[in-house]
């Protein structure tokens, strides 16, 4: 009697053949490890999502409405944005990885520069008018943006996130002190008590909590702080009873957006930052992912950015990036499925679509966010501190280049009337700290690395160990 060839249909236990190996990047997961391993993503990213709303809405003065609306179109358009970079359109947008893409904090001291420049109507019109100028920016030169990256090694990058986090801290400290310097009680001693508990919270939690409760320490932080202002008076949950449960964000509600010359330079260059901590990002999760990231890709993903940051401000979004602790979230888990990213891009798009699950956000009390801020901020000028420590340091004109910088990004954190004679136009641009830091690492980069260097072995050497 013959037996049954191996992957025959004869016989109980005869096995099929083989497929094809799924590479860990296209796994399709069971859902009972895809909803956890999502979760974390959201849990990850959720923060970071909502403070670029958060922090402009406060600052051109929006309603609570207006800050509803304005964090739900940023949770809609970081839902879209991931959506497109992980499922992706064959050979048009998206690199197919498990890759986060949603508003960047980078983009929040420039757009409070070019508020500050303009009357009260006209502050989001010109930051949407920037921000669309911006991301056809990107559109143009993503094809051709590899060849720039030697512009921007970890020297210059470096220097612009850690002043991302220096020149923002500001913002959770008036938080801290209540919010709106205007009032009476502002820098009351209840609104610093709060803000430190909350502080406190999130640090015990760090240091004590295991898995995926360390990972969320800062939401539960949010969440601690805002239960213990209830029985003070000082949470508000007017929001929640006025925001509509569902609704799409409306084309252009903060008004047509206007072109500014200066405002669109100054987002222009943060652009190229951004760009580049995408590339980078990509090229990071590639490695993780074992998939290789080939300049095709990183084209894909950038053209992402580019549709996302162009598109967005029609319905309230802002400049959109990669998202580094997704990344980080990726290396820790060690689930590669970029299923499990579209799946929370997907959560964060119905969060977006459902405004008063954004005006949930909008109900914390502004000590409580103050509080968490100061972790959330302090950890991006941490990223670059981490970034500029691999970037060659040892070398005195790497020295040089990175503390005349960071000096520059500074003047006008210490001496925010240090500019108020120059031209409107470069008020905005070196107005910004990140801007103005951005320009002098950028500039000193090609002086010393770059101009005249030809053949200089020494030149050679600093610029590969940056």
């Amino acid at each position: 009697m013959a037996t049954p060839a191996k992957g025959s249909a004869e016989g109980p236990c005869s096995t099929p053949p083989a497929g094809p190996e799924v590479h860990p990047v296209d796994e399709k997961l069971h859902p009972s490890r895809l909803v956890p391993a999502a979760l974390q993503h959201i849990a990850a990213m959720y923060a970071g999502v909502v403070t670029p709303p958060l922090i402009i809405g406060q600052a051109v003065r929006l309603d609570t409405a207006g800050q509803t609306r304005l964090i739900a179109a940023s949770l809609l358009i970081a839902g879209v944005a991931t959506l497109l970079q992980t499922l992706g359109v064959k050979g048009l947008v998206g690199n197919r990885l498990p890759f986060v893409n949603a508003a960047s904090s980078a983009g929040i001291a420039p757009m409070l520069a070019i508020a500050e420049t303009n009357a009260r109507g006209d502050q989001l019109p010109a930051i949407y008018g920037a921000v669309m100028v911006a991301g056809v920016f990107c559109l143009a030169i993503g094809p051709f943006f590899g060849k720039l990256l030697r512009f921007f090694p970890p020297l210059v990058t470096g220097v612009v996130i850690t002043l991302i986090g220096v020149t923002l801290m500001p913002v959770p400290v008036a938080w801290a002190q209540g919010g709106d310097r205007t009032a009476a009680d502002f820098g009351d001693m209840k609104y610093l008590a709060l803000a430190a508990f909350t502080l406190v919270v999130i640090l015990v939690i760090q240091r004590f909590g295991r898995g995926f409760v360390k990972q969320v320490a800062l939401l539960l932080g949010l969440l601690i702080g805002t239960l213990a202002a209830i029985p003070f008076g000082m949470a508000d949950f007017g929001a929640l009873r006025s925001a509509p449960v569902a609704a799409l964000p409306t084309p252009f509600a903060f008004g047509t957006p206007e072109f500014q010359p200066a405002a669109i330079i100054s987002l222009c260059l943060v652009m190229l930052v951004l760009m580049t901590e995408s590339s980078a990002g990509m090229l990071a999760i590639g490695e993780i992912c074992d998939r290789e990231t080939s300049g095709r890709t990183i084209t894909r993903g950038l053209r992402t950015d580019g549709l996302a940051t162009l598109l967005g401000p029609v319905f309230g979004g802002f400049p959109t990036s990669a998202f580094a602790q997704n990344v980080g979230v990726v290396s820790l888990t060690k689930v590669r499925s970029r299923y499990v990213v579209a799946a929370a891009g997907g959560a964060l798009l119905v969060l977006g679509v459902f405004p008063v699950l954004g005006a949930v956000v909008s109900t914390v009390p502004m000590p409580v966010l103050g509080g968490a801020g100061i972790v959330l901020f302090g950890s991006i000028a941490v990223s670059g501190i981490r970034t500029l420590s691999e970037a060659g340091l040892d070398d005195s004109s790497n020295i040089i280049l990175v503390a005349v910088a960071l000096g520059a990004g500074i003047i006008p954190l210490a001496a925010p009337t240090f500019y108020a004679e120059f031209p409107a136009w470069a008020q905005t641009v070196l107005g910004s700290g990140i801007s103005a830091g951005a320009l002098v690492a950028v500039s000193l980069n090609l002086f010393f690395h770059h101009l005249g260097t030809r053949g200089s072995a020494t030149a050679a050497a600093a610029l590969k160990s940056s």
